[in-house]
């Protein structure tokens, strides 16, 4: 994996749209674009200002990890707003997320099964 393939991953990690984590570095989304592919290299300034938000700058140059990542880390925004929501709700809005999310995947399991036959 490349640097630029690095980039992007720690940039979706952090849940940032390309524009967005440009400007965290006082980019374009432009800029952003050909850093993930490989065109051109962000400078230390904007590795620095993308540290600040959170980036591995270790792993984004050498490919090694400065510290190893929590799960929660690997999340999308969407499934660490579902976490969120389950960890502030009551005994009894669990409950019911779990029977929801429960519900929904066996439903998805039968619509799956009853394609493939």
């Amino acid at each position: 994996m490349d640097l630029c393939d690095r980039l992007k991953e720690e940039r979706e990690r952090l849940g940032h749209s390309q524009t967005a984590f440009a400007a965290l570095a006082g980019a374009s989304k432009h800029s952003q674009i050909n850093w993930e592919k490989g065109v051109a290299s962000p400078n230390a300034a904007a590795l620095a200002a993308w540290a600040e938000a959170g980036l591995d700058v270790l792993y984004v140059v050498t490919g090694h990890r400065a510290q190893p990542i929590a799960a929660t880390d690997k999340l999308t925004s969407r499934q660490r707003a579902l976490l969120s929501n389950y960890e502030h709700t009551s005994e009894e809005g669990k409950r019911i997320i779990e029977g929801t999310a429960d519900l929904a995947a066996k439903s998805a399991a039968a619509t799956r099964g009853s394609k493939a036959a």
